[in-house]
Formats: C-alpha cells, structure tokens, sequence
C-alpha cells in the first residue's frame, strides 16, 4: 500500500483494549555509597490522567513520584500469557523503566506497561532497562480475566506422526549422493609415498 511523504502507518488490531495506567515511582536514598539515591516502581494507578514526574509525598528523604501514564494494552495473540500470568500467585503488570539522560535529577523515564509475563521476560533479556512488577489490583485481574474468557482459544495438540523407517531406504557408507565417489566414504585411507591419501 502506498503512503504518502510523512504518512505514519498505523497498525490496527482487531479487539484490542487499553486502559491508561499510572505509575508510581519511589525515589529513597541508596543503600550504598556508589548509588546515591534507588529508584523503584511501587504502585499502579488504574485510569490515571497524564502525569510527567509529579510529585505525590515526600517525607524523610523519600519522595514518591506520579511518573507517568502509559496505556496498558490487551491483545487477542496475547491472551495465552495473560492467561498464564493470572494463575500466578500474585498476578501483576510489568514496568519498563528506560535510563533518561536528558535530566540530571530524574535519571528515568516511563517507556512500556504489560500484563504479559512474556513480554516482560523479554525486555528483562536487556541490561540497559529496569523491569519492574508490580501487583495487579482485583478489578484489573476481573478486567483482564474477562477479556481472556472472551478472546482466549485454546491451540489443539497435534502429535507428530513418525515417519515409516525401512531398512532398504538406508543408503549407510554412500555419503553425501551430491559429492562424485568413486568409492565407501568411509574406507580407511591409503598410503601413498608415505603420505595418507
């Protein structure tokens, strides 16, 4: 399909859902002399407004942060690992911190929110990010069980069938029939003038 200069594409998935998430971030004093201070997701805040590192309280040098509102997205491809993830003992959305060098004092920014264990697996592959996992409240689990109850379908097993071995189909010692031979390929060497041939 042709798209004009300076068109963006845009990618439409049939029965998607997306909630906004707010994220709530922790700023504390480090625990080491190296760190200075240690940054870490402890909280979700479903169907929150915008946000850019907004401050929510701040007492003894701890300062927790409205960081940002990313939409949490649900796709039917997804729903195996959804599905997967609500069966855990604490079903929980994953957080995607990315290091900011455009601030001094926020070292961090906001950059992906998901409910698929999977997804998250994927992006913890990466030493340049923090992945964060946060619990799920009740009416986010509902939400997110409902839409696997109505999306998911299981794959049906389909066991491999063997292949018939004959023996007379066995062409053991000719080798690769691609390469000329004159003889087994596997025969012992000969010597010639000393030399293995």
């Amino acid at each position: 399909m042709f798209q004009p200069a300076g068109a963006s594409l845009t990618f439409v998935f049939p029965n998607s859902q997306s909630i906004p998430l707010g994220v709530v971030v922790r700023k504390s004093p480090g625990a080491t002399r190296w760190a200075k201070w240690a940054w870490r997701v402890v909280g979700i805040l479903p169907g929150a407004g915008p946000a850019d590192w907004t401050v929510l309280r701040s007492e003894d040098g701890v300062t927790e942060f409205h960081a940002a509102t990313l939409p949490l997205k649900l796709y039917v491809s997804d729903t195996e690992a959804y599905a997967h993830e609500l069966q855990t003992r604490q079903p929980s959305v994953y957080i995607v911190l990315s290091p900011d060098a455009s601030s001094r004092d926020i070292p961090w920014k906001v950059t992906f929110v998901t409910a698929s264990p999977y997804e998250g697996q994927d992006y913890c592959d990466s030493a340049e990010v923090l992945v964060e996992k946060v619990a799920m409240p009740n009416g986010m689990q509902a939400w997110v069980g409902d839409f696997v109850t109505r999306h998911h379908e299981e794959e049906a097993f389909v066991k491999r069938k063997r292949r018939d071995w004959r023996a007379e189909d066995s062409e053991d010692g000719i080798g690769d029939a691609r390469i000329a031979q004159d003889s087994d390929v596997y025969r012992s060497p000969r010597r010639s003038g000393g030399a293995l041939k």
